[in-house]
């Protein structure tokens, strides 16, 4: 991790922090208003017109959600963590009682549906903003501008200032990460400022501004001794220009780890460390802001020291970063309206809601529109048809289908599995049609692994969709690629390389830009690409291929070439050449035409697994290489 990526926690940033347990506002009188105004999305806020900075309020399922301290830095709210999750806001003579996890409150002891669940989101409790708001007696309108407004009339006798707010860190001298093993010592002017969405990088900083700290997790194979860790931290420090001030490598104890003191470009001090515990490399940066010598450093020396990349679960002095809960973690797509768990050592893209394990697991999830007067069953009889043009029918077997509960509505889900030659693969496809939208997930796992299955159903069940949300962010959308017919086509043309060539609409483009080279395109299966050249000859173009050919059957056990002849390609004189390979346990047949027109030198290169060589996907393939034709 960079550290001068993250070095823009400016002191403004810092000292406009709002933290749960911040100080209580101070009235002016009696009697007064007391104002709070947030942007959903935005981390500034305006509490009785002062700007402060705080965790960013978001949209989930159409509920505003906002962290439970703004009620306590904005009203002085008492705010209470008591057993089993519940929460307790009180304000004069109101208690708004919650529960983390459950979407159900009980305001002045009646029973509210609050349309949304207080969570947990990287160490801050996250809650409802409007029933909370409406619970203590504030009231809440939207501003011209977009902002909500909450105003509450106080007297003093109102607040409690010898009370706390809600105290997550009673009894808590040390904080850490339960899932990826570290700990550190937890000073009272430490504040949690960002984590890293899969946990790995987690940062602090000083209330006053004085120093940052950063913790980054990666993996790590390789066995590595403090002199090793010492090179990589000299080499990070040369690599962002940083001035190395002082080194060190520390042997003894029971984690061996290195340590540098750098001077950054903006002449910051940093002291930076690294460790290796059970597969895992662990760096700690601190900067020090009021350094302005390398031995400064040595007053947070202290801090450092208590690093340990172990997490004792045992400690509840302790406090937990990690939102790891019974092996998933949260995660959301807010265009999509979508929340649900995946495995926590998955990896995680949310934007485009595709998730993958290193062991071959692997989630998609999609949202496309449904054409009019469409029906599941109908859907489902497109996806069989799709998978049945793409396999063989000696690489695809369908399982069954049955139907489950995905948010509150029943979906199909489909079982299949199919094999590129390398073992077979089963997928689940789940799909829900609602409001004119279609929501499919794609779950794939490796047959023999028998607790993705297990994965599967608690993904599944994890899943809620607030089904509003696409037609509140979107109009009409792309329908389902899968239902791409295979047969269409569109013509595609190059003016610098002077040909056109007929590309079917269901194939992925990797590289389309067709005035340079090479043009590339992939499929479920196969390839196709077009490389022009100025600079090559035919003649030492085919003499590289002849000589590569040559070897590969020397050397390669699974490869074999077909044929290699010379015929009229396009108009012109070509050379062709095919082979069969299996490459990584997936047997494949390539092809390569070689030609010459006006000094450039084309090459089409083809191939398509024997598993996807279907007569649709062959004949597509076919109908694109014989529609090159060149044009003036």
């Amino acid at each position: 991790m960079k550290k001068t990526f993250l070095r823009v926690l400016n002191t403004g940033v810092l000292a406009g922090m709002l933290s749960i347990g911040a100080a209580l506002p101070a009235w002016a009188s009696d009697l007064t208003t007391s104002e709070l105004r947030i942007t959903a999305g935005s981390t500034s806020a305006y509490i009785n017109g002062s700007k402060q900075t705080i965790v960013k309020p978001y949209k989930f399922k159409g509920v505003t959600m906002v962290p439970v301290g703004v009620f306590k830095k904005a009203f002085g709210s008492e705010i209470r963590l008591e057993k089993n999750d519940v929460v307790k806001v009180k304000e004069g003579p109101h208690t708004v009682t919650l529960t983390i996890g459950s979407s159900i409150a009980w305001v002045d002891g009646v029973k509210k549906e609050m349309g949304a669940a207080p969570k947990m989101v990287n160490g801050v409790l996250m809650v409802p903003l409007r029933p909370i708001a409406a619970g203590i007696g504030a009231t809440l309108a939207p501003s011209s501008s977009g902002e909500m407004v909450i105003r509450l009339l106080q007297t003093d006798e109102s607040t409690d200032e010898d009370e706390g707010g809600i105290n997550l860190d009673e009894g808590k001298t040390r904080i850490g990460n339960s899932y990826y093993g570290w700990s550190i010592n937890y000073p009272s002017d430490l504040m949690i400022l960002q984590t890293g969405e899969q946990e790995r990088m987690m940062t602090f900083g000083a209330e006053d501004s004085s120093y940052y700290l950063e913790v980054y997790v990666s993996d790590q194979d390789v066995s590595l001794d403090s002199d090793d860790l010492l090179q990589q931290l000299v080499q990070e420090a040369k690599e962002t220009g940083d001035t190395v001030l002082d080194r060190e490598s520390i042997a003894k104890g029971k984690t061996p780890y290195a340590r540098i003191v750098v001077k950054d470009a903006d002449g910051v001090l940093w002291e930076m460390r690294q460790y290796i515990h059970d597969g895992r490399q662990y760096d700690v940066y601190l900067a020090d802001y009021e350094a302005l010598n390398y031995k400064d450093l040595g007053k947070r020396a202290a801090l450092l020291n208590s690093f340990q990349p172990t997490y004792v679960q045992s400690d509840r002095t302790i406090k937990d970063l990690s939102t790891v809960d019974e092996g998933m973690r949260s995660t959301w797509n807010d265009d999509y309206g979508i929340e649900l768990k995946i495995p926590a050592g998955w990896s995680m893209d949310n934007n485009q809601m595709i998730y993958e394990a290193k062991d071959g697991a692997y989630l998609q999830l999609r949202v496309t529109s449904a054409p009019k007067g469409a029906t599941v069953k109908e859907w489902s009889g497109q996806l069989d048809k799709w998978m049945r043009e793409t396999f063989t029918p000696d690489s695809y077997e369908p399982i069954g289908s049955y139907t489950m509960d995905v948010s509150g509505e029943t979906a199909e889900v489909n079982e299949f599995r199919y094999n590129f030659g390398d073992g077979w693969q089963t997928e689940f496809d789940v799909l829900l049609q609602k409001n004119g939208y279609r929501y499919y997930a794609e779950y794939t796992f490796p047959e023999e692994q028998t607790k993705d299955r297990e994965w599967f159903k608690s993904i599944m069940k994890s899943v809620v969709i607030d089904f509003d949300t696409v037609s509140d962010n979107f109009g009409q959308l792309d329908e389902d690629p899968y239902l791409t017919d295979k047969t269409k086509a569109v013509t595609r043309t190059s003016k610098r390389y002077h040909y056109s060539v007929d590309i079917p609409r269901y194939w992925t483009p990797y590289n389309d830009r067709f005035e340079y080279s090479p043009v590339v395109y992939t499929f479920t299966g196969g390839q196709f690409s077009i490389a022009a050249s100025e600079d090559k000859s035919i003649e030492m173009t085919v003499s590289q291929l002849r000589e590569a050919y040559t070897e590969a059957t020397k050397t390669r056990k699974n490869f074999k070439l077909l044929s290699s002849e010379e015929l009229t390609f396009a108009g012109v004189p070509a050379f062709s050449f095919i082979y069969h390979e299996v490459d990584n346990g997936v047997p494949y047949t390539g092809r390569q035409i070689v030609f010459e027109q006006n000094g450039t030198t084309y090459t089409i290169t083809s191939g398509l697994n024997d598993a996807n060589k279907t007569e649709v996907q062959a004949a597509a393939l076919e109908k694109a290489v014989n529609s090159f034709t060149f044009i003036k």
